[in-house]
């Protein structure tokens, strides 16, 4: 009898956790999914643990409760944007905590549950290398990048791949959030935002077979956007 894989998945209430959550159970894994919001998504194989990603104490309780993890995917997320002169500092703390705090504690909690040739993807921007009017976020993306080649170093002997994927433009709600106003999303070249599960099938890749020889690297889908 096979093995059921289990991966914990941040934000299945939405977008790219949601697409990769349901990717996953689809193929026939066990999904601990972690987000504010209950999901609409209804299977006997996710457990939905209610978790807001800014209270990093409750993350760490809650990883510490994890076992047998293959795969960790952090696709929680949020976005704010402003230019210099009107920063407001609150919003990169709140940036920081969900996209590389969370990310952190999440991680630093279930590595010793991490099964050998397990898989972690922090879900990271194309704008990651710099976006006038997104110095805060930008700088929480890029963040990512660093912690993962870091972590891909120290996880390489047990086989463990860990990587980023940065995505362009996605078709979510974040996309129409008030709170990024100031820089309204541009169509990309190609010619249609990214679906999240165009992302959710890149995600699958690196946690199936093929991807096991891909680690430390930050791979952007972008549709042309980076051009």
């Amino acid at each position: 009898m096979a093995v059921v894989k289990h991966a914990v998945v941040t934000g299945v209430s939405s977008g790219i956790g949601a697409a990769t959550a349901t990717s996953l159970l689809d193929d026939g894994w066990r999904v601990t999914g972690l987000s504010r919001r209950k999901p609409e998504i209804e299977h006997e194989n996710l457990t939905w643990v209610e978790s807001d990603l800014g209270d990093l104490d409750a993350v760490a309780e809650i990883a510490s409760g994890l076992s047998a993890v293959d795969a960790v995917v952090h696709a929680a997320g949020l976005q704010r944007s402003a230019p210099l002169g009107s920063l407001n500092v609150d919003d990169l703390r709140d940036m920081w905590q969900v996209h590389v705090a969370a990310a952190e504690v999440l991680v630093n909690g279930v590595v010793d549950a991490l099964e050998p040739g397990a898989r972690v993807v922090l879900v990271g921007s194309r704008t990651m290398t710099g976006n006038a009017g997104k110095s805060q976020y930008v700088a929480t993306k890029s963040a990512l990048t660093g912690m993962a080649r870091s972590w891909a170093m120290e996880l390489v002997s047990r086989g463990i791949t860990v990587n980023v994927v940065a995505p362009g433009p996605t078709d979510t709600a974040m996309l129409g959030d008030p709170s990024r106003a100031h820089t309204p999303p541009k169509l990309p070249p190609l010619g249609a935002f990214i679906d999240p599960s165009e992302v959710a099938g890149l995600i699958r890749f690196l946690l199936g077979p093929l991807g096991r020889n891909i680690t430390g690297q930050a791979i952007v889908q972008c549709a042309g956007a980076s051009l």
